[in-house]
């Protein structure tokens, strides 16, 4: 594989790390009162544009996630790593390419936020076009998607294969590798929590016609927080910093198939 697509693919997952990261420690401050707040990916943006030399960290953030998108596309169209086209091909390409439009709309945001750069404008982003029957069918659909993903995320953590594509031999230290594997495992794990959240909270919100505010991953943390209280939403929090950790280490471990 040609080394530019692997050094995209790697600054992808720092980007992605950076989120997940930030998120999960926002989060955590806000379940234990100590600051923070109940945080989604474009909080993150937000929170960090706000940091000294914040518009610089969003255009190097910015370029992370157009390259997490690249990579996703390369993986969709071009197959890099023969993972084929039988059933199961197929699915994971449609899944790597929801995943690269996921973080194109994430980059999309990142981009505005730097164009808007001093406009006191904010609040809640609502879409009138989702409005109706569009909006439901719309939001049916995400619902299923993210109940989808919440189940091959425990799937994965179930029999472990996150780690097939990692150098996991090449970690000499002992403590290291430990450390890595459950990291990877808590953060698999609440992603799945957090990805099922989110599938409940669009399909009740289809059910109620409520389809003009679109929901993310701090609506997940608000529901864990008010329905099963703080202890799940601090789990779940440090998942999300373990998961941004095994997304460090993927960018610096990853084996890229030729």
């Amino acid at each position: 594989m040609d080394s530019k697509i692997q050094k995209m693919a790697r600054t992808g997952y720092i980007a992605k790390g950076i989120v997940y990261s930030i998120t999960g420690i926002l989060s955590l401050l806000a379940t234990l009162n100590m600051g923070g707040k109940e945080s989604g990916k474009t909080e993150v943006i937000e929170f960090l544009q706000k940091q000294a030399f914040g518009n610089v960290l969003l255009v190097l953030l910015a370029v992370g996630f157009l390259c997490y998108v690249g990579w996703r596309f390369v993986q969709t169209f071009m197959d890099p790593e023969n993972i084929g086209s039988d059933n199961k091909g197929i699915l994971n390409r449609i899944g790597f390419f929801i995943s690269g439009l996921l973080y194109l709309s994430l980059a999309g945001f990142t981009i505005k936020k730097l164009i808007d750069a001093g406009s006191s404008d904010g609040g809640e982003m609502t879409f009138a076009i989702l409005s109706g029957k569009f909006g439901v069918f719309v939001f049916v659909v995400a619902g299923l998607s993210f109940a989808g993903k919440s189940i091959y995320q425990f799937r994965k953590a179930f029999l472990g294969n996150f780690l097939k594509k990692f150098n996991y031999k090449s970690v000499k230290d002992h403590t290291r590798r430990i450390i890595i594997k459950n990291t990877a495992y808590l953060g698999v794990v609440s992603r799945g929590i957090v990805f099922g959240v989110l599938g409940f909270i669009f399909l009740r919100a289809a059910y109620y016609s409520n389809t003009t505010e679109i929901k993310d991953t701090e609506d997940a943390f608000s529901f864990l927080s008010h329905s099963y209280g703080a202890w799940l939403m601090g789990i779940v929090s440090a998942g999300f910093i373990c998961y941004g950790i095994f997304m460090f280490a993927t960018a610096k471990y990853r084996i890229f198939n030729v």
